[in-house]
């Protein structure tokens, strides 16, 4: 069982993804995102499954919640740099968790 201190070593920050690209080398169908996570850690690139539920153009500036201390992990040719959350639909397919108003880039999940 995760305890806590489990929880707290994970950084979730707030982010808008600020650039989709189709990403048709993936085994599954996805898009590579950049996300603007703010000042302090920048823009930051991740893989997600996502072209089952979203359009491109709904996704640009779109906030999203990123675990950023995770290392980079290598998605077919890309690099994933943060870890984009989602949870499943009835299909089993990704819908991203987003804040339902707008807040500060970086912002701390707590």
């Amino acid at each position: 069982m995760a305890t806590f201190e489990d929880f707290q070593k994970l950084d979730i920050r707030v982010g808008k993804i600020v650039e989709v690209e189709s990403f048709p080398e993936a085994r599954k169908p996805s898009f590579k995102l950049k996300i603007d996570l703010g000042e302090e850690i920048g823009i930051k690139k991740s893989c997600a499954q996502l072209p089952q539920n979203y359009k491109k153009e709904e996704l640009e500036g779109k906030q999203v919640l990123c675990i950023v201390n995770f290392p980079p992990r290598q998605i077919g040719p890309a690099i994933s740099e943060v870890l984009t959350l989602g949870i499943p639909d009835g299909n089993n397919e990704c819908i991203l968790i987003t804040p339902d108003k707008d807040v500060p880039l970086g912002g701390q999940l707590y």
